[in-house]
């Protein structure tokens, strides 16, 4: 009888456990699930800063964002190709040369615009662009700083190669080894990213010579890519990321004191002033916007100055779907 007793007693406690299981799974339904994983691929500039941001906020989305940071876009093909990265924010021209060479992804959003600028050394009193006959300048290859460098020249019916005999010499190297050769005069001018370009101006070493944004190109938008894989098998995952990117975004949009908290403190640790932030991003903004026709002309113009060096580039209205953004903007407003 007694043993009877115990039975009972342990199925009720079981019933009771099973019961509150299901009440609290009702109440917190997202406690049910894990989070989806997003693995993001990144780079180290001030206008990279709501991108960075959206890991803080993701659980909001039910997703768990592990990024991880490249020293340049063209470093996140390999990464791609390799299935070791979903979605990835780098220059443009990284995405088109990257879409160029197989890489099966869409580009899905922009999320920054501006962040170049074209700086010399001030013992070399270069104020223009033609000024830089005779010079070495410096730029990393890839990005719109070089393209934007050569629509410059181009514009000013200068000659450039990476060997001697032309107008400019161009030397190519890393973003932070830019402003260490400016500095130590092994180079004479860079067509550099912010914040670096800011903090050789600061720092007074480097004067600007001219923010390049008066070609056809105009100001540069960054890209954000997504695997075609996600796009298209984790609909319900892709669509809840950028619905993240748009609250990201607008967060920072909205509040220039919690991005630049961000940026300095978490992205720069502090190696980055507060007049250093504020500069560069009068050079630069977020945004979460891009079109077809500026994907296009950036390539046709990748093609007329060979960077990339694309046999078929590909045609922005084949790669570029906006759709995701779009609801996801539409679902931000109501």
């Amino acid at each position: 009888m007694a043993f009877a007793n115990r039975i009972k007693a342990f199925v009720n406690v079981k019933t009771l456990a099973v019961a509150i299981g299901m009440a609290a799974a009702v109440q917190f339904p997202l406690a049910a699930h894990a989070a989806d994983l997003v693995r993001l691929g990144n780079l180290k500039f001030a206008h990279y800063g709501a991108v960075a941001y959206m890991k803080e906020i993701a659980p909001q989305y039910n997703l768990k964002i592990e990024e991880r940071v490249f020293a340049k876009g063209l470093d996140i093909v390999p990464a791609m190709i390799a299935g070791e990265v979903d979605v990835s924010a780098s220059a443009l021209e990284a995405a088109i040369s990257g879409r160029a060479s197989g890489v099966p992804v869409y580009l899905v959003a922009g999320f920054a615009k501006g962040g170049v600028r074209i700086v010399g050394r001030p013992d070399l009193n270069i104020h223009s662009i033609t000024d830089l006959k005779g010079k070495k300048v410096g730029v990393t290859r890839g990005g719109p700083q070089e393209i934007l460098l050569f629509a410059e020249l181009s514009k000013h019916h200068m000659t450039w190669s990476d060997k001697p005999g032309k107008d400019v010499l161009i030397v190519y190297m890393g973003y932070p080894d830019l402003n260490q050769a400016l500095l130590t005069k092994n180079i004479d001018a860079m067509s550099q990213s912010e914040p670096y370009s800011t903090q050789a101006i600061n720092k007074k070493y480097g004067n600007e010579i001219i923010k390049p944004y008066d070609t056809p190109l105009e100001e540069p938008t960054r890209a954000l890519v997504m695997s075609e894989k996600m796009y298209k098998e984790k609909r319900d995952v892709a669509q809840r990321f950028m619905q993240c990117f748009v609250d990201a975004t607008r967060k920072f949009l909205a509040d220039p004191k919690l991005a630049e908290k961000y940026v300095r403190e978490s992205m720069f640790k502090n190696q980055v002033s507060s007049e250093d932030y504020r500069d560069a991003m009068e050079n630069a903004k977020f945004t979460d916007d891009i079109t077809v026709e500026h994907v296009q002309l950036t390539t046709d113009y990748m093609m007329k100055y060979n960077v990339g060096r694309m046999a078929t580039p590909p045609a922005a209205k084949d790669w570029v779907k906006l759709d995701l953004l779009q609801a996801a903007k539409k679902s931000a407003a109501k």
